[in-house]
């Protein structure tokens, strides 16, 4: 069984999660919402302005008759207004922009997952990606212990394979507390998604000391903040990805290490190596390359491509499934 196989069977087969899917008068979302409630993979709520969901629903012929519809602008906001209204009056929000922010479906999602009214959503096929991280950030905000949003790749090589990288698309140059909470989201979606006992390599191009200067230093303060942060995390670095890869050679550069030689997780030290080794990786090893999965919020609302298609939108809607 592929690994998007295995998603779509371990979603099936766990407690079904609410996935709020802020952008309804698109039709790729009506498509994959009728599938993810037909096969029972999670429940879909439509969010968007009701008439046009309507009208693009008849006009491709989709039958919404079983899929909650929400429209932002026809509900009592009150409470939602007033939450946001605290949450940013520091940063000069009014009333008056509350009101008109909580009628946004991006911001009216994420008020619900606040509210435990949902489980997670999942926007990004109109909306851009900073339009989606911000209204994820400003009310859903951080998870404990984490002080940056990040995004991960699962990568998934010709032999069935896992591996999970990590930065590859947020956060371009990341401090010591950013990459330390990378490593950590990152080990979190592995465990959760991958269903596998993470093991964190730190990677550089440095291993064990190999070479000297402030970018390996980094590393290891990250390495050694993610140890303190969660003692029972099997991490390591800094590793060379030979190193962290390979048995044989972790033999011979990092003999002892709990990490080198069987890797799963790959911390990559800024968004230029996370981004050319995915793609590298994808392009030469002949890999599938599926994300980014946004992570390190309080609870999951995960970016799409403006490209998506039906299928990504139902992939990605499992992949929350598990997270959440």
């Amino acid at each position: 069984m592929d690994f998007v196989s295995q998603i779509r069977q371990a979603v099936k087969q766990s407690d079904p999660k609410t996935i709020l899917l802020p952008e309804g008068e698109d039709p790729r979302i009506l498509e994959a919402a009728i599938a993810l409630k037909q096969e029972n993979f999670i429940i879909p709520v439509i969010l968007g302005t009701g008439q046009i969901i309507k009208a693009t629903a008849e006009k491709h012929n989709f039958n919404l008759e079983n899929i909650q519809i929400i429209d932002p602008k026809e509900q009592n906001n009150t409470d939602f207004e007033n939450q946001y209204y605290e949450l940013r009056k520091h940063k000069g929000v009014s009333p008056e922009d509350a009101h008109e922010i909580i009628r946004d479906p991006l911001f009216y999602a994420a008020m619900m997952i606040r509210n435990n009214q949902a489980d997670g959503a999942l926007a990004g096929a109109v909306n851009t990606t900073g339009n989606v991280l911000r209204a994820a950030i400003q009310v859903i905000g951080l998870a404990e212990n984490i002080t940056a949003v990040s995004s991960c790749f699962f990568m998934v090589l010709k032999d069935g394979t896992v591996l999970t990288y990590g930065d590859c698309a947020v956060i371009p140059d990341p401090n010591v507390e950013q990459l330390a909470s990378i490593a950590l989201s990152t080990a979190e979606t592995h465990l959760k998604v991958v269903h596998q006992t993470p093991n964190v390599a730190m990677l550089s191009f440095s291993t064990k000391g190999s070479a000297k200067h402030d970018n390996v230093s980094k590393v290891v303060d990250a390495t050694e903040l993610v140890r303190k942060t969660r003692p029972g995390l099997n991490v390591d670095g800094e590793l060379q990805f030979d190193a962290a890869y390979n048995p044989e050679i972790a033999k011979s550069k990092a003999l002892g290490s709990p990490v080198a030689g069987k890797a799963n997780v790959f911390i990559f030290p800024d968004l230029d190596a996370g981004n050319i080794g995915y793609k590298i990786t994808q392009r030469l090893g002949n890999a599938q390359a599926i994300g980014p999965i946004i992570q390190g919020l309080a609870k999951p609302y995960n970016d799409l491509s403006r490209g998506c298609s039906v299928e990504d939108v139902i992939n990605t809607a499992c992949i929350l499934g598990l997270m959440a």
